[in-house]
């Protein structure tokens, strides 16, 4: 799994859980780059071939579908989540799982506290992750 991706993924998944309502707010966004910085960075320590730190690669791709001009519906974005951790579960472990789904609650709660859109989307996120955790490892996976 290349980590850029998983970051860019991260970004769709941070946009559809702001943008599920039909609004980002400015109190959401803001939390989605305080998170990044404050949370993601510091866990990260990996950077590209230009020394970007990647979880900016989350910030980019939510700037990029959050950006007027750009016509993302919030279903697909989450749904393009979702397939890339399925498609990569043997490289995900609890603790990555734990962070996506506490980073989607945290963007949620950030304007007016979780609404029923949401709600509804992160407890399917919960649901897929629980899912896609319990799929047994195939024999030569690695953790």
């Amino acid at each position: 799994m290349r980590y850029e991706e998983y970051y860019a993924e991260l970004g769709k998944l941070l946009y559809a859980v702001a943008d599920v309502d039909r609004v980002v707010s400015k109190e959401e966004k803001e939390k989605i780059y305080g998170m990044i910085r404050d949370e993601l960075v510091a866990r990260e320590k990996n950077k590209d071939r230009f020394g970007t730190n990647l979880t900016n690669y989350a910030q980019i791709e939510f700037d990029y579908l959050n950006d007027e001009d750009v016509i993302v519906d919030p279903t697909d974005a989450f749904n393009s989540f979702v397939d890339f951790v399925e498609r990569h579960y043997t490289a995900f472990n609890p603790e990555m799982m734990k962070i996506c789904l506490h980073i989607a609650k945290v963007v949620a709660e950030a304007y007016h506290g979780i609404n029923r859109k949401e709600a509804q989307m992160i407890s399917e996120l919960e649901r897929k992750l629980k899912k896609i955790l319990a799929q047994p490892l195939p024999p030569n996976a690695k953790m």
